[in-house]
């Protein structure tokens, strides 16, 4: 029985020390993750993490997927007749429209979390970030034009030291890409309130980091955010 007691004792010592490695394990392997996607603290002043990759991608370098603004399935064309949200034209929006002129005013200026790609893709706190987002990634970062494995685009320094990456994934307008290895083109989830047919986005191109807006049917890629 002595024999039995010791058998027993340090085979539950083992299982103790077993379990103890196995969450010491799932702590580092999600470390710096959410819904099991990464994140980097780039040390901003609201606290914001940026993900480490697009929606549809699996590395930085990656482009991922496109998506026009306030969708959630990727689609062989991006025009105002296979738009979402409206009835085949800019004049003609059912959701998210701050100007009768464009269509059904709901004063609507943010995407909300079913229209929201980044939401409904990866769960938990992800989303899109905002116009004012984008602006504090922008002011708050060291930026520069920089290549990751053979693809151009843009690395973001935070004060922390922490970088991203963003590649230069152009856009899709109708059947076409433009703009791949020169351009980046990141939505964000808030209406441009001046013009409803426009949606704001992170703009890089020839060495420079601007926000933009422009048509909300067109084909952006998304690098979400989460708090």
């Amino acid at each position: 029985m002595t024999n039995l007691k010791k058998y027993l004792k340090i085979l539950s010592i083992v299982v103790i020390i077993g379990i103890i490695g196995y969450v010491a394990y799932a702590l580092i392997v999600n470390k710096n993750k959410v819904n099991g996607h990464e994140y980097v603290d780039l040390g901003l002043p609201s606290g914001l993490k940026w993900a480490t990759c697009n929606i549809g991608a699996s590395s930085p370098e990656e482009y991922g997927d496109y998506y026009a603004w306030g969708e959630t399935e990727t689609k062989n064309e991006y025009n105002w007749n296979t738009y979402k949200w409206c009835n085949g034209s800019e004049t003609t929006m059912t959701k998210y429209c701050t100007d009768s002129g464009y269509g059904t005013a709901d004063d609507k200026t943010t995407l909300e979390s079913d229209d929201d790609v980044a939401h409904v893709k990866w769960g938990g706190s992800w989303r899109m970030p905002t116009y004012d987002e984008i602006m504090e990634l922008r002011d708050n970062c060291t930026w520069s034009l920089a290549t990751q494995n053979g693809v151009s685009g843009y690395k973001f320094i935070g004060k922390n030291g922490n970088s991203i990456f963003l590649p230069a994934a152009g856009y899709r307008s109708d059947t076409s890409l433009t703009g791949t290895g020169s351009n980046g083109y990141y939505l964000s989830s808030s209406l441009d309130s001046n013009n409803s047919d426009f949606a704001y986005y992170l703009n890089s191109y020839s060495g420079y980091v601007v926000w933009n807006s422009d048509n909300r049917c067109y084909g952006f890629v998304v690098r979400p955010v989460c708090q």
